[in-house]
């Protein structure tokens, strides 16, 4: 067979069901070979996109989303979505076609050396340079992007090569099973856990893998230790859990930061330093940390942990839980959590009930995508001054149903991310929390959602600024520079691309609004006037805090 139809067996033995990406003249043969393969092609309206939408596929179900571009351009289009996906801990296998290999060594039309460029933002990236080596490479390629931790891996295939013949065969799929932490280790943890008095858990991205969550609530219930979630982590408890003390991550000091200081034992399970630094929760470097995670921690001044366990998370957190069935829950003094949860509770619910016109608060905002959606339904959000009102007031009772671009940041994920959320959850209803900013990143990809008919919302803040940026400068410097902007006529734009559009600008409206739109077969969006002005009045607050839990 030719050596591109291996490489779609090689795919197909690995359980690949979708790429999504844009193809060019060196992905010729590649392509046509795909034509008669099980696996679906989903032509995306640029690069990026594809890349995040395999991104959100990866991260929602655990196996490889997959995304294609072509020499050139088309690799250097996706790089930021797969370095977004990569420092997100997203399984991806990204693949990227060539020159022949007959002018790779001179300057040449398009070549450049991808490989290399994608080393920096990938677990492994390599060039197929034989036939012969494409069932390893591929192999190995889907083993290393779903091993913990997931990220990405690429792969590039030269246009002569992938025209060549070859007698080889797929290898078969295999999965490793993690190594799981010893006994004496788990000892020493349980120990220091039933002399702490204030113990607090820090639930990070690795924590809602791989069934770590099952076994964190069933240990939270067993010892009653509350769990904060960083951004990547939410919904590792239920919102209605009474140990659930909801999102920890915001750049300035915030109510969750009165219990970390109130605790005298903190333990992290699956936490990652790029979601949240330990210098923004530990600047004294005082804090005594038991680390629980797949892989050892970051060698980093703020985070210095007296016990290391490192293996699988949930098998980890289980034996912890055999030991607590054994000895009984020790006894701890967690009123510091109990009177968080009920000030973040108190926060959560100021505005709720808004009844403005003109504009609507980023807490009634909020709080209305929170009634209008199920437990399993999925919100996305972008990077802009939505997200941090997004992180910090939108709770989950389930993991994976609030996916937030945290570890690389990179705006323009939340659109692409929402047509990859419904394939990758086809029951449940997603709808994507954007700004106006961040959705004309990937504004393209309007029209593949109505192409392909996808089930999704999106509802744009629109403040026609870059308003993070303008929260971040006023901050700092009491002022903030020119960062206007004009937007598309939406509602114009939502005809032309076949999308239901709804502008809304009464608070009290914006549920029934949102609900149409859900109720809706196909692309929604709903538009809303937010009101920023409540950024600056949260920092003010926060500014504030005197008090001590």
């Amino acid at each position: 067979m030719k050596a591109s139809d291996l490489f779609v067996k090689c795919l197909e033995a690995e359980g690949v069901e979708r790429i999504y990406g844009v193809p060019g003249e060196e992905n010729a043969d590649f392509m046509m070979s795909l034509q008669d393969s099980s696996i679906e092609f989903v032509l995306t309206r640029h690069e990026q996109g594809a890349a995040f939408m395999a991104e959100v596929y990866g991260r929602l179900t655990g196996k490889v989303g997959v995304c294609l571009g072509t020499l050139g351009p088309g690799a250097t289009n996706l790089i930021t979505g797969v370095a977004d996906g990569n420092m997100d801990r997203a399984p991806m296998l990204v693949l990227t076609g060539q020159g022949a290999l007959t002018r790779q060594h001179k300057e040449s039309h398009q070549v450049m050396n991808v490989v290399e460029m994608y080393k920096p933002v990938t677990k492994w990236s390599t060039a197929i340079n034989a036939a012969s080596n494409i069932p390893e490479i591929v192999h190995k390629a889907v083993k290393l992007a779903t091993a913990e931790k997931p990220g990405a891996c690429h792969i590039e295939l030269a246009e002569d090569v992938a025209a060549t013949q070859t007698d080889e065969r797929p290898m078969r799929a295999a999965r490793v099973r993690r190594p799981v932490p010893g006994d004496d280790v788990i000892d020493q943890v349980w120990d220091r856990l039933r002399s702490a008095k204030t113990p607090l858990i820090i639930a990070g991205n690795g924590a809602i893998r791989t069934r770590a969550s099952a076994q964190l609530r069933q240990f939270c219930e067993a010892t009653g230790i509350g769990a904060l979630m960083t951004f990547m982590g939410k919904g590792a408890l239920d919102l209605e859990d009474p140990r659930c003390l909801f999102t920890v991550g915001m750049g300035q000091r915030d109510y969750p930061q009165l219990a970390i200081d109130a605790a005298d034992l903190i333990l992290t399970v699956g936490f990652d330093p790029v979601e949240y630094g330990p210098e923004k929760w530990n600047s004294g470097c005082g804090a005594d940390i038991i680390h629980m995670d797949f892989a050892p921690a970051e060698s980093d001044k703020y985070y210095q942990p007296s016990i290391e366990v490192v293996g699988d998370v949930a098998h980890g957190l289980s034996m912890l839980n055999a030991r607590a069935e054994r000895d009984g829950a020790p006894r701890y003094d967690l009123a510091s959590q109990t009177k968080l949860r009920e000030r973040m509770q108190s926060e959560f619910a100021e505005h709720a009930q808004d009844r403005t016109t003109g504009s609507i608060r980023p807490q009634k905002a909020v709080a209305d995508v929170r009634a209008v959606l199920g437990p399993d339904d999925i919100v996305l959000s972008g990077v802009g001054a939505h997200k941090m009102w997004i992180a910090r007031h939108y709770q989950c009772h389930a993991p994976g149903t609030c996916l937030i671009s945290n570890g690389f940041c990179s705006m323009g994920m939340p659109l692409p991310g929402a047509i990859a959320a419904k394939h990758a959850c086809p029951d449940a209803k997603v709808l994507a929390v954007v700004g106006d900013a961040d959705v004309m990143m990937n504004v393209q990809e309007m029209e593949t959602a109505s192409r392909l008919g996808s089930d999704i919302t999106v509802l744009v803040w629109e403040d026609k600024a870059y308003g993070l940026i303008a929260w971040k400068q006023e901050q700092e410097f009491g002022e903030h520079t020119d960062l206007s902007f004009t937007n598309p006529d939406w509602m114009q734009l939502c005809d032309a691309l076949d999308w239901q559009g709804q502008r809304c600008d009464n608070a009290e409206e914006l549920q029934s609004a949102l609900q149409r739109a859900l109720d809706h077969r196909g692309p929604s969006m709903v538009v809303i006037p937010i009101d920023y002005r409540e950024n600056m009045k949260l920092t003010e607050r926060l500014g504030k805090i005197t008090e001590t839990f």
